[in-house]
């Protein structure tokens, strides 16, 4: 049994898993040769990859500030990843101590690695659980342990939704989230795409093998997940330039991540 009484899950180690080879193209150790190897794959294919999951992760901690400094203080991260630090509960509880944080993730290993870092009896935990299941997220009692739905929260989907699939319907799994969200949540959210490319395809092919596909999505599909939200300025955009508080790096226009953050109004 896990701690959260769940069945305990084997953690398969066989195929590269998207958090894994995340971590490695972020210069982490939390990694294994399968992800190391799709990593270096997916680089070939795609040379941008180096800056562009940087770039992202400097999206998240600019999205987190602005979450908080518009007064949130309860953060749901979907998808979290392995700890990288600086982590979303690093960064909002610098700006202010009493911000809750619940992390989700269907990956054993980064329950293991959040587990041994975070205190499960504070303001902020790690739930293994899978976003194609969303209500099974927000009816989670350690999610309800962190997370009040009756105030206003961020919810965070970066740089996961293209690892589900067309069939799983995206759109109902972000409509089943928004809507348990009151007035006042935000959404923040980025996603891979192939609009700065002429091709992908050898890209998408690095996850044929690993324990999710990568699902590219053009400009009008990603703005479709912001359907109830109002998105703040500048809309979306590529993420390097979404509000950058540093000129972005060299080769910005080639990244292929759309991030923005919407507001819940109603």
């Amino acid at each position: 049994m896990t701690q959260d009484g769940g069945p305990a899950v084997q953690i398969d180690t066989s195929k590269p898993h998207p958090a894994r080879i995340y971590d490695y193209l972020l210069g982490g150790k939390d990694n294994y040769e399968v992800d190391q190897r799709a990593g270096d794959q997916l680089a070939a294919a795609a040379p941008e990859v180096w800056i562009s999951v940087r770039a992202n992760r400097a999206f998240l901690h600019r999205a987190v500030r602005y979450v908080v400094d518009n007064g949130v203080r309860q953060i749901l991260d979907i998808g979290t990843g392995l700890p990288t630090s600086p982590n979303v509960h690093e960064v909002a509880q610098e700006l202010a101590d009493d911000v809750r944080v619940a992390y989700v993730d269907n990956d054993p290993i980064v329950k293991a690695h959040a587990d041994a870092l975070l205190s499960r009896a504070g303001t902020t935990s790690i739930v293994l659980a899978d976003l194609r299941d969303p209500q099974s997220v927000i009816d989670h009692p350690e999610v309800r342990r962190i997370i009040d739905f009756g105030r206003p929260v961020a919810l965070f989907l970066v740089a996961i939704l293209h690892f589900i699939r067309d069939a799983d319907e995206p759109e109902r799994i972000v409509a089943t989230l928004r809507d348990a969200l009151p007035a006042g949540s935000f959404l923040v959210l980025s996603h891979a795409t192939g609009d700065f490319a002429d091709d992908r395809s050898d890209a998408e092919a690095v996850y044929n093998s690993a324990t999710a596909t990568m699902n590219l999505r053009s400009r009008d599909r990603v703005e479709r997940f912001f359907d109830g939200f109002d998105l703040v300025e500048p809309g979306l955009t590529q993420v390097p330039f979404w509000r950058p508080d540093t000129t972005p790096p060299a080769g910005s226009e080639a990244i292929g991540f759309y991030g923005a953050v919407g507001r819940k109004t109603v």
